[in-house]
């Protein structure tokens, strides 16, 4: 098990020797408690880096994200491994195990930092100038590094299910001997973390005398312990379907909404989500600042643009979740207004923010053509690299970046951790499972269902019509897991909501769409469907063999 060592990332000696350029190499791969607490600048250094191993997906697997072994996107290239999720390619051999590895190693370095960090006062500094700021940042730093192991486990449960619970630094004897504990413990565990440290995390760190940019605050903690106990309470991990998991989610996901109404954290415009000041829309909670980069773009810029190598192609099972404007209705419900000679006119305006379609101009900026993603078109097929769904995306994309060569520019990218969003919808998936209805309030929710959905589809640039009062539960659920696809898209939800929701049989295809275009320049529009394979032992991954190998005593999970 990856848990032996403190930490062997690149990252870590950089932001060290970026500190004290005296700190070696030697010294590096053997940190012990007297070079990290050294100086507050080295013990900010050793936090910092804990924070770095978050989480984003911007192109994880060769440039390809989680949202293309989902429903949401095709990956174009068939180099890119992600294609190993649905080709039978998968296997405890081939674990896909990032998330089991750097979680450890993360883990790992917070219980180093906890255990060594007690007592220490920094005497030396004791009378500088800013001795008491830096003491008190010091003080904050453990609630800190404990949010991010609970979120740490959070991965590992969600993946997993059952993972080893360590919270203190084992030998490799002893880490090569840990048993799996029980996915409940582990969400119980989070849970509870998440309750001892939350007052001790500022709302806001804008008050502060000292700088501070991406640091946990009290509405992440919140938004943590949401989020888990939603999962906690969904059909994968609630076997038993227990009303008091989902009464416990829609406390907790009640509680991030009062709470960021609170503290002034708000909805903002859809088409403020992602761009280089992403991290300041109203509405995030928590934020994973990844830096300044071009490679996003270079992976999805459309195949005959300058620079653009194509990537995740958002599917037309995507597309059709985009209901239509007017109505509210989906293309093919009764009185819908979709005109199939027409099928991108009049859609939910989250559309045409998330994915690029036949005919755009402007995408990205430096393009001075339309779209061409018809057969024989600039962008389309037969080109190598073409789009294989008739789409391309923009979401989390940056028009502005230039990728011509003489005029290359690279643009900040953050990543969505938390945002308020995703909480409205949380809160009406389990207040919905807890009272039985779409409709139904209690003393305890005072909003519905069906209101918090609407809260969000009435966001000032989407504005979609209302889910109206008296769906059935069957029609309700409908609704709400298309919303959710919209809303979310591309933000790394998709991948795991339909294993939480037990519900993986509608990954074995996808529907693209074949573009043509007529003699007379109008184009001719036909779906067709990818098959892809599909195993229910594919709800959880399974635990890498190599781990199994140095340690007997880890179990397999089913069917791997």
């Amino acid at each position: 098990m990856k848990i032996k060592y403190i930490l062997i990332a690149l990252g870590f000696l950089i932001t060290f020797n970026a500190c004290d350029d005296e700190m070696n190499y030697d010294e590096f791969v053997s940190l012990n408690e007297e070079q990290v607490f050294s100086s507050f600048s080295r013990t900010m250094s050793f936090v910092s880096n804990i924070y770095n191993y978050l989480d984003y997906d911007f192109g994880n697997y060769g440039g390809a994200m989680l949202s293309s072994a989902s429903d949401e996107a095709d990956y174009v290239w068939t180099s890119s491994d992600i294609h190993d999720f649905y080709n039978g390619a998968w296997s405890a051999s081939n674990a896909k195990s990032n998330i089991w590895n750097k979680s450890y190693e993360a883990i790992r370095a917070v219980n180093f930092y906890l255990d060594a960090s007690e007592g220490q006062t920094f005497s030396d500094f004791k009378y500088n100038e800013d001795y008491n700021e830096q003491m008190e940042r010091y003080e904050r730093y453990q609630y800190e590094v404990r949010f991010l192991r609970a979120y740490f486990y959070f991965n590992l449960v969600r993946q997993y299910g059952d993972v080893p619970l360590v919270t203190k630094v084992l030998t490799e004897d002893e880490a090569n001997s840990v048993f799996r504990t029980d996915k409940s413990e582990i969400f119980d565990f989070i849970v509870a973390e998440c309750d001892r440290i939350v007052n001790n995390l500022p709302v806001t760190y804008e008050d502060l005398s000292y700088t501070e940019t991406g640091r946990v605050s009290r509405a992440a903690v919140l938004a943590l312990k949401a989020r888990t106990l939603l999962y906690q309470a969904s059909s994968l991990f609630n076997t038993s379907n227990e009303s008091s998991l989902w009464y416990k989610a829609a406390l907790a996901n009640k509680a991030v909404i009062d709470s960021c109404s609170q503290y002034g954290i708000v909805l903002g415009k859809y088409s403020d989500l992602w761009g280089t000041d992403n991290y300041k829309n109203s509405e995030m909670i928590f934020v994973r600042r990844v830096g300044s980069l071009n490679s996003l773009e270079s992976h999805n810029f459309p195949i005959g643009v300058e620079g653009g190598n194509s990537g995740n192609c958002p599917t037309q099972t995507l597309v059709d979740a985009y209901e239509m404007k007017s109505t509210g209705l989906l293309w093919n419900e009764d009185g819908s207004g979709y005109n199939s000679n027409k099928p991108y006119e009049g859609r939910d305006p989250r559309f045409n923010m998330t994915v690029a379609k036949n005919g755009d101009t402007g995408w990205p900026t430096y393009n001075n053509s339309e779209l061409q993603i018809f057969e024989g078109g600039a962008n389309g097929s037969p080109i190598s690299g073409a789009s294989t769904t008739g789409y391309y995306l923009k979401k989390y994309i940056d028009a502005s970046v230039d990728l011509r060569s003489n005029h290359v520019t690279s643009k900040r990218h953050s990543w969505i951790t938390y945002r308020l969003g995703e909480f409205y919808l949380n809160y009406a998936e389990a207040v919905y499972h807890y009272l039985g209805s779409p409709d139904a309030t209690s003393a305890d929710f005072d909003i519905s269902a069906v209101d918090a959905v609407n809260v969000i589809r009435h966001r000032s640039d989407v504005n979609m019509p209302s889910l109206s009062a008296g769906l059935t539960n069957v029609e309700f659920e409908a609704k709400y897991k298309n919303e959710r696809m919209v809303e979310l898209a591309f933000e790394g939800h998709r991948f795991w909501d339909v294993r939480r929701w037990k519900e993986g049989e509608v990954l074995k295809s996808v529907t693209c769409m074949k573009i043509e275009q007529k003699e007379d320049e109008s184009f001719k529009y036909s779906r067709f469907e990818k098959e892809r394979s599909w195993d229910n032992k594919m709800y959880l991954f399974p635990i890498p063999d190599s781990e199994i190998r140095k340690n007997p005593n880890l179990t397999q999970n089913t069917g791997w």
